[in-house]
């Protein structure tokens, strides 16, 4: 049987017509952290995106997803999914822990394009229409959706429309393209939501572009939407939604606090202590502190790392020490010192294309150099490519307790990289170089 509310009453009477919005985040939207952001001023939050499949399977997946408590509501449960039966059974698995199911349609990383779901669904119009018609006719509660929109704001506007036809209560549209994404994201078009805003008869949260509270005016004037979603601008600040600018250790101690109250994987916290302390830790002055954080374990590694960090900042907080941030550093660029939550801005896909553009000529350059030189690449001597994971391996602590008993030496042909070598190995492998190295490693792996 259908929803009983209308799309309108729905958003009024279920939902109480929310302006402030945290989008759903793999992740990184779970309970502890929407408790944090509804503290702040969040009026509705969604779920980590859950894929339908293993939330069917996995007895786990399904608590540590859907995990709750009675102030975390209104909240709706948003899936990823490419099976109508598939994504229905998991939706009657979650219907009576949340407000509405929501259909994720804008995911644009790999492993969506690898799963087809996400925004790779959206030139499957027939298939999208089924299940959202299947949910809305099945369910107690409603569907809604989350798109990304078309180059062609036209089709952006038919694509709401069916989705609107075919049963869908509320929709969110990230302004950008599927191909708008990591280095290539850009900005958001504010003019495609509000397109689809005057199109259809349904509530539109717009999302995109939103870094400041200034924004989120901004965009709900420019675009008309019902409501405004975040999702990058509340990792770095979970307060945005209250026009604040809060000390980051502040934020840190209260969000460990609710973690310690409802538990969540310890990856979760340390992602989501990095993106709060993200500029004070891109300080050469604390990369010490940003090793602790790589290598902490549990909650306590992490309270001292809060510690540690307020006692470094306070005295340029309180103005006993003046406060200079590195000349080159981007810290230097940032409206407010390092220590306060602000957006972290990335760079623009056009300087992200100039600065390829540089590094292709300067490697098309060097290789130049070495032609006209006769030098020939020395045998055995490995990529940049290749020294650089071996680099990282040797400064990634988990990957190395991966590997029984092993230490770390020098290459005889890259002095400045680390190579790692069993106890076991005899005295001249000690020796060894990098390819030697790769070579024995992938022999071992083969056999």
């Amino acid at each position: 049987m259908p929803p009983p509310l209308t799309p309108w009453e729905f958003w009024r009477q279920t939902l109480n017509s929310p302006k402030r919005i945290l989008a759903p985040m793999v992740d990184a939207s779970e309970l502890p952290w929407r408790l944090l952001s509804r503290k702040y001023g969040t009026e509705l939050a969604y779920t980590p995106m859950m894929n339908a499949g293993i939330f069917i399977r996995e007895p786990r997946y399904r608590r540590e997803h859907l995990e709750s408590c009675a102030e975390d509501r209104p909240l709706i449960a948003q899936f990823c999914a490419n099976d109508t039966e598939i994504f229905l059974k998991a939706a009657k698995m979650a219907e009576q822990h949340c407000d509405a199911i929501d259909l994720n349609l804008g995911c644009p990383q790999s492993i969506a394009k690898k799963g087809h779901y996400g925004a790779f669904l959206q030139d499957e119009w027939d298939l999208i229409s089924k299940m959202v018609k299947l949910i809305h006719r099945e369910l107690s509660v409603p569907i809604t959706c989350k798109v990304r929109v078309f180059e062609d704001i036209d089709k952006s506007i038919a694509y709401a429309k069916m989705l609107e036809e075919s049963g869908c209560y509320a929709l969110t549209v990230h302004g950008r393209t599927r191909e708008q994404k990591g280095p290539l994201t850009g900005l958001a078009s504010w003019k495609h939501i509000q397109a689809v805003k005057a199109a259809v008869n349904i509530p539109v949260i717009a999302n995109g572009n939103i870094q400041y509270w200034s924004d989120v005016e901004r965009c709900l004037e420019s675009t008309g939407a019902d409501a405004v979603m975040i999702a990058e601008g509340n990792l770095t600040n979970p307060a945005l939604f209250a026009n604040l600018q809060p000390l980051v250790w502040d934020m840190g101690k209260e969000y460990l606090d609710l973690v310690e109250r409802y538990p969540c994987p310890m990856s979760y916290a340390r992602g989501h202590l990095f993106k709060i302390f993200n500029h004070c830790l891109m300080l050469e002055e604390c990369f010490h502190l940003r090793q602790a954080l790589v290598d902490g374990t549990n909650l306590e590694d992490f309270k001292a790392v809060v510690v540690e960090l307020e006692k470094h900042f306070t005295p340029y907080q309180q103005g006993l020490k003046p406060w200079t941030p590195p000349a080159d550093h981007p810290s230097s660029r940032l409206p407010f010192p390092p220590w306060h939550c602000q957006p972290y801005v990335r760079p623009s896909p056009e300087e992200h294309k100039k600065k390829i553009q540089l590094i292709m000529a300067d490697e098309a350059k060097r290789k130049r150099e070495e032609e006209d030189n006769g030098q020939e690449k020395p045998e055995g001597v490995l990529s940049k490519n290749k020294l650089k994971k071996l680099a990282k391996l040797a400064r990634n602590p988990k990957k190395q307790a991966r590997l029984a008993r092993q230490d770390l030496v020098m290459c005889n042909q890259c002095s400045n990289l680390p190579v790692i070598i069993n106890h076991t190995a005899t005295e001249s492998s000690a020796n060894t170089n990098c390819a030697e190295l790769v070579a024995e490693k992938s022999a071992k792996l083969k056999n």
